[in-house]
């Protein structure tokens, strides 16, 4: 059935995009699934300093807050890493051909659209894996591309990176290739950086690329505006965070005792945020037979993001057996996109 045919019929329609889409949800095996949840929350609320996985910001609301963030007129990142996708599209896809791409952290996939416009425009075939915490925003998203691109096939794999990257199989078409655009790689630190990009390398074949994208080191008032915004919108996506443990643990966290708390840590180049406890209080996650005492301005650290060099990133790249092809740039060196081919 052609897509001209099914739109004249919703049963034909449903059955194209169904024919299009394939969503797999990945998920540890019982056993193991029973013994780790939560334990990462555990083992963070009971550091000193206490700290939480940056992944529990990604609950549906937290996805629909970050999607807000990356509008705000303070949230430079989203659109200056448009603008040079939209400059660069066209000159990835005639490096890397007809492409298969894979996406980390796809969230609503609006950048991708970007990228699938310029090898439609080519004439390639469009496939594309969106690789998400969200399953909600997830299926949402992919539905809505299948809709804008009729030759497009979804194969969406609803897990942690880790899991996706682990469970890749051939391309189905002559190459492939990863992004992991929008700055994520900031919330890794060094160490963690470093086993990532080992991931990266081991999920992909030889002469396959990586598309990465990085926050570049910039004036302290800049990136300190970006994550206060005046809208209180970071502050919510924050904050979201303990309402995501109070539902998935059985919690009883108060969101009128914490506060968000975001700066820029100059000597280790990254923007750190916080939630500080506004007074003496006791929490308990009662799935996770777990009691935390805070004390009045004790915080919990929720994200690191790092700001890169390039010259510096590019050698990480290179010594996990990348070389790169090209890097942009916009003209104030704020953000930079790098695709690597693996070799």
């Amino acid at each position: 059935m052609t897509f001209s045919k099914a739109a004249n019929s919703k049963v034909g329609y449903s059955q194209s995009i169904e024919n299009r889409l394939k969503i797999q949800y990945l998920q540890l095996p019982p056993s193991k699934a029973a013994s780790r949840a939560g334990s990462d929350v555990v083992k963070g609320l009971t550091d000193n300093p206490k700290y939480l996985s940056p992944r529990y910001f990604y609950d549906d609301r937290g996805s629909e807050l970050f999607e807000e963030i990356c509008e705000l007129p303070e949230y430079y990142v989203t659109r200056t890493e448009t603008a040079i996708l939209q400059n660069c599209a066209e000159e990835i896809a005639n490096i890397t051909g007809a492409c298969e791409l894979i996406e980390l952290g796809s969230g609503s996939s609006t950048k991708t659209r970007i990228l699938l416009d310029a090898y439609q425009h080519k004439g390639y075939p469009l496939r594309y894996l969106p690789i998400d915490v969200s399953a909600g925003i997830l299926e949402a998203s992919a539905r809505q591309l299948l809709v804008d691109y009729p030759t497009l096939q979804v194969h969406a794999l609803a897990g942690t990176y880790q899991q996706a990257l682990g469970q890749l199989k051939l391309s189905e078409l002559p190459n492939r290739m990863i992004g992991f655009i929008g700055s994520t790689l900031g919330n890794l630190n060094p160490q963690e950086c470093d086993d990532f990009l080992s991931q990266i390398t081991a999920a992909l074949q030889l002469g396959e690329y990586f598309l990465l994208g990085v926050d570049l080191q910039k004036p302290q008032d800049i990136l300190e505006a970006a994550y206060n915004d005046s809208a209180g919108v970071t502050a919510a996506f924050n904050l979201n965070i303990l309402n995501h443990l109070n539902r998935r643990f059985d919690g009883n966290f108060d969101l009128n005792k914490f506060e968000h708390w975001a700066f820029y840590n100059q000597t280790k180049h990254q923007i750190e945020m916080h939630l500080r406890s506004l007074e003496p209080q006791t929490i308990e996650l009662r799935s996770l037979n777990l009691k935390v005492d805070f004390e009045k301005g004790e915080t919990i650290n929720t994200e690191i993001s790092r700001k890169f060099d390039i010259h510096g990133i590019q050698e990480l790249l290179k010594n996990k057996g990348f070389v790169p092809q090209k890097v942009w740039t916009d003209d104030n060196q704020w953000f930079g996109l790098i695709l690597s081919k693996l070799s």
